[in-house]
């Protein structure tokens, strides 16, 4: 547990870095993550570490909370009007002073719990460790817009493994979700690690595999890239219907970017 929130708080911390680096100009530029600017994306991850500390510290009153934020999105309401509403004062620098001492309480509270303690959240209940994961994958594709968007490459590391499990792990979600059949057995992935080496998971299967980097597979369950921007390598059948549509995030069904239009944005580097 404590190096999953180590991991979880070196994300925080990289993220957090990179948007002290921002201009007025550039905390407020429309990323290719539905016009969200770095603003945008830092506020949700605020708004959400905020729920998150609640849901460890005071589950009742995370319930009561959660449930009136779901009747609001039920209605037609939008996360990201209520991350505006909630922090609409603070201009980025501000934003970003208010969210780092939120987000390091998250992780020493997270690293307290036991593994396998129970917290709630908007869906079904979590593990602590899977809690933790999840911010980690969270923070990691907002910051991915913002990266983007500030037009620097981001190098990979090892705390990928997290999030490409969570991606690996909920094949047969994504189509659960959509009120799909599963078309098959989960797929074998074999992707390359940062540091040369080899993460796999499911079953070896000559005609049923996803093999490639771990980012790119990151980048596509998190729907930060399109399957045609990857060097993903696939087969056809389940393998295929799954990355066309895959999404390792909680929620109703997300459609992912169409081709070539979330990536890198090397023309706005400074």
């Amino acid at each position: 547990m404590k190096a999953t929130c180590q991991d979880l708080l070196d994300e925080y911390r990289e993220l957090a870095a990179l948007c002290a680096t921002l201009t007025a100009a550039q905390w407020r530029e429309p990323s290719a993550f539905h016009d969200w600017s770095a603003w945008d994306e830092i506020a949700h991850l605020c708004y959400f570490d905020q729920t998150a500390l609640q849901a460890a510290n005071d589950p009742q009153a995370f319930l009561r909370d959660a449930q009136a934020l779901n009747a609001l999105m039920a209605g037609g309401g939008h996360i990201s009007a209520v991350a505006r509403d909630t922090y609409g004062h603070l201009d980025g620098p501000a934003l970003l002073a208010y969210w780092q001492p939120l987000y390091e309480q998250l992780v020493r509270t997270l690293a307290a719990l036991d593994p396998k303690a129970r917290l709630p959240w908007y869906g079904p209940p979590m593990s602590a460790r899977s809690f933790a994961t999840a911010r980690l994958m969270e923070t990691w594709a907002h910051g991915q817009d913002v990266w983007d968007t500030a037009g620097r490459a981001r190098a990979p590391t090892a705390r990928l493994k997290h999030v490409a499990h969570i991606g690996a792990t909920t094949y047969g979600w994504t189509f659960v979700n959509r009120g799909e059949p599963v078309p098959g057995l989960a797929p074998y992935i074999a992707l390359s690690a940062p540091d040369g080496s080899e993460w796999t998971w499911n079953e070896p299967q000559q005609d049923n595999y996803v093999r490639g980097s771990a980012e790119d597979f990151c980048l596509l369950v998190t729907q930060r890239r399109h399957l045609d921007d990857t060097r993903l390598q696939y087969s056809a059948g389940p393998a295929r219907q799954w990355l066309a549509q895959a999404q390792c995030f909680a929620g109703p069904p997300a459609n992912g970017p169409a081709a070539g239009t979330r990536v890198l944005r090397m023309a706005s580097a400074g």
